[in-house]
Order: structure tokens, then sequence, then C-alpha cells
């Protein structure tokens, strides 16, 4: 870069909050996810004033942006594919508000999740997604990938939430969409647009959202299956009874042995099982404890556990999010890659995708384990690799082909709550055939000098086995 752009930039946000250095350059060239490419600037604003800045700098010289939050990604969304300026907002980190009395609280897009849990915990209040990567993602990033987790089909994703937004344009002028009232018919509904667009139409800085009291109790089933598809029934006969659990974790018998190897876990070693956990009321809870367990019974479960004491859950849901990490560790030269790991199918179809993911496996030699948030569809099918044959990912790319064809077959969608990015991008394109000219009408009219985060989702070209983070003769960067 430049080096007349670089003391612009300093102008803007100060000689602390930039790098150039190659460590920090490579460093921000990765996200989770299994792509990486170094970008030419760091760059740690700290008011919105200063990303409006550092955008209208960009806009003029036609220099890429990728807005980034922690880095939790795993599709590859935070990934600076044409190189340019990584704008990292976790420096706007302040939590500037929190009304319980009228249902909201405003944060800066840098703010840990988990921060705002503990800012609302003595409220008795929540903002209930449950990410998997709580500890560490931003609440921005979760608004532009409209991310959720393990109990979302009883309260939703993050777009459920989001009342409005403080958003830097492309051109850097600074909007506010949205209201701080849970109802809002004023016109387009623009903070929606911007949520799970990926910082491909601006840069979220601000967020305002809805809250709701935490349940007064939770309890948590663990219910073992000798088959996959057994597992995958229970989930949908729970949903069809009625009941809504707040969540129901599933895993295969791959997961289940690889966490038990990794973190001594102590779970059953069934071919699946469910987790079910259940809140509200005390009363409510015991009633609907009694149900879980009939219907899981009724469909064949073996090795019934039930418990409300919060350590002993914390411990099962900690072994359910163990599994990406405890997956690399289950054979020698393998690692855990994020391929096909975010679909979503109708909870109906559950049993049938299971099984299909299983039957795919099996067709390209690949080890796949099962496992997500069943309870609303959303599975996750973590690939074990050797990242150095290019064999080896050839072949994980057919069973990614089949494993989304048959989710799109079966009347679902290829990202549930982990976003687009790189890794997804051709098969959302396929899903998405009749509407991506809409996007990129938006895309085009917000950002014509497509300078943010170019290249992602409806924009990527080819197959997704390319700026690889690992060695292999495959990759093309």
């Amino acid at each position: 870069m430049d080096q007349d752009v670089v003391e612009q930039i300093g102008t803007i946000v100060g000689e602390n909050n930039y790098s150039t250095r190659i460590a920090d350059r490579y460093t921000y060239g990765f996200d989770s996810s299994i792509h990486h490419v170094t970008p030419d600037i760091v760059v740690q604003p700290r008011s919105a004033e200063q990303v409006s800045n550092l955008v209208k700098l960009a806009n003029r010289l036609k220099i890429p942006i990728v807005p980034r939050g922690a880095g939790t990604g795993l599709c590859g969304g935070a990934v600076p594919l044409k190189g340019g300026m990584v704008i990292d907002l976790t420096r706007m980190n302040a939590i500037k508000e929190v009304r319980v009395e009228d249902l909201y609280c405003v944060c800066e897009a840098g703010v840990v999740y988990d921060s705002l849990q503990k800012a609302l915990a003595p409220f008795k209040f929540t903002f209930p997604p449950t990410p998997g990567s709580a500890e560490a993602c931003t609440v921005g990033g979760m608004v532009a990938t409209n991310a959720s987790g393990m109990r979302a089909i009883k309260y939703g994703g993050t777009r459920d939430y989001v009342l409005g937004l403080e958003v830097v344009l492309p051109t850097g002028e600074i909007i506010n969409v949205g209201t701080r009232t849970l109802k809002n018919a004023s016109g387009y509904q623009l903070e929606r647009l911007f949520v799970g667009s990926e910082g491909t139409l601006g840069i979220i800085t601000q967020v305002t959202l809805r809250i709701v009291p935490k349940p007064k109790k939770m309890a948590m089933i663990v219910a073992g299956f000798d088959t996959l598809e057994k597992a995958g029934k229970c989930v949908s006969a729970l949903i069809a009874k009625p009941l809504l659990p707040s969540a129901v974790e599933l895993m295969d018998s791959t997961c289940i042995r690889a966490v038990n190897k990794a973190i001594n876990a102590g779970l059953p070693d069934v071919a699946a099982l469910c987790m079910i956990e259940v809140d509200g009321d005390p009363k409510v809870v015991a009633d609907e404890l009694a149900e879980v367990v009939k219907v899981a019974e009724s469909i064949g479960a073996v090795g019934l556990q039930q418990s409300d004491d919060a350590g002993q859950m914390a411990r099962w849901t900690n072994s359910r999010k163990s599994v990406m990490s405890a997956l690399s560790r289950y054979g020698a030269g393998l690692v855990s890659v994020s391929l096909a790991d975010d679909m979503a199918v109708p909870i109906s179809k559950i049993p049938e995708a299971v099984v299909e993911f299983s039957r795919i496996a099996d067709r390209y030699g690949v080890i796949v384990g099962t496992y997500g948030h069943a309870a609303d569809g959303n599975l996750h099918t973590k690939m074990l690799l050797n990242p150095e044959s290019p064999e080896s990912w050839r072949n994980g790319e057919k069973a990614v082909r089949d494993i989304f064809d048959t989710c799109i077959r079966l009347g679902g969608t290829v990202t549930g709550e982990h976003g687009v990015g790189i890794s997804k991008a051709p098969y959302f394109q396929k899903e998405r055939a009749t509407a991506l000219g809409a996007m990129a009408a938006i895309k085009k009219a917000l950002d014509p000098n497509n300078i943010m985060n170019p290249g992602k989702m409806q924009e990527w070209e080819g197959c997704i086995i390319q700026h690889l983070r690992y060695p292999c003769a495959d990759q093309k960067n």
C-alpha cells in the first residue's frame, strides 16, 4: 500500500491503531475457516466517525475493505480476498445502554457476546441466540452473519432481536436504521437488510437489541439411540408432540467417540444421542421433562440421563461444543475442516438427511462427524481430511457438493447460522439462483465501487478449494 495512503490512515485513527507489519497482516488474513489471504493494512478504529473517514478514503481510492469482529466465522467471510484494508471493530466495545423497562440494550459492534450477557445478568435478562463462540464473537459479527446457536428453536436467531443499527455505508455516510421500539411499521425495514449482509453493504458500528427475561429454571435429558436415524426421529417427534424444547443437540457416534477421547466426557457409547433442554417456570419444566422421556422412550432411547444441576448441564453442553476441536484428534494426520458444516433442513427431514450424509461419506471415503442444533433443523458435518493431500481435498469437495444437493432437494438451505462467505458461496448461488440478480442490484446501488468485502457470496467464482490456509498442491493463492 502506498505510504501516503498509510499516513492518511494514521491521521484518521492515530499511530497506535493501525499496522502494516507482516506478522499482523498475516494474522488478519485468517478467520476460523479453511481460507487465508493477507491484507495490505489492519486498522482498529475507535468510533463511527473514524470508520466513516476510513471508508471515505477507501471509496475515493477504490481500496477494498473487509470489516471484522473476532474472526470466529467459519466460512471465510472475514478473509480479505482482494487484499486492501481490514477494519477490526473490536476496540469499539462499549455497552451504552441497558433499558430493561423498554426491553432493549444498545452496544457498539465490538462488544463480545459473553460480555453483554454478563452486563444483562444482574437485571435477570438475556440476549438469547447463544452462539458456539460466545466467549469470543462480537455482536457486530453476529448481526453481519445472522448468527444463532443451540436455542434458536425456541428463541430465534440474531435477526429476531435487532431493533436498530448504526451503519457506515460504502460512501462513508453514517445512517441509523430501525427504532428502539418493539413495533416498527415505518417504511423499508432496512435494519433487516444489513443482517446477514456479511460486510458487503456497509459496516455495522452500533446495534440496538431486544432483550428478554431469563428463564427461571432449566433442565436437560441425554438420550442415547442405537441408530442415527432414531435420533433424528426423536427430534421430529418432540416437535410434533407438540413440545418446544429450548434446545435439542444431536451427536453421531463419530462425534461421541471424538469427544470422549479428547476430554473424557463420559458420554454413552451409542450410535447417536440427543441432548434435550427445556426451560421456563419450574412446574412447566417438570411437566415437559416427563413428556420428553415418553417421546424418547417411544423411539427406542437407551440409557436416559436427566439433570437440573447447572454444573452437570454445563458439562454436557461443553461436550457438544467441544466436537469441532475434538474431531481433529480423532485420527492421526487428519484435521477437522469446515466445509459442509452448517446446513439446515425442515425438521421432519432430519432422519433422512443424517442417513444420507453417512452414505455420502462412505461414497467418497471421507470421515464425517454429524452433529448440530437439530431442533431447528440446523445440522453440522465436520469432515476429517489430510490437509496435505490434494486427493483428500477433492474427495471432500465432492462430498460437500452431494451433502448440499441433498439439503436443497429436501427443501433446506446451505447455511443456517454461519453465513456464506467463501465456503458456501457456490452452493448458496445454486440455492438462491432466482434472487442473485436482485442481490447484485442492491449491492451495486449501495456500493458502486465494490469496495465492501468484494468477491464474496453472489460474487464468488470457481470452487471453494482456493486460498487455503493449509499446505496443499491444489491451492490457488
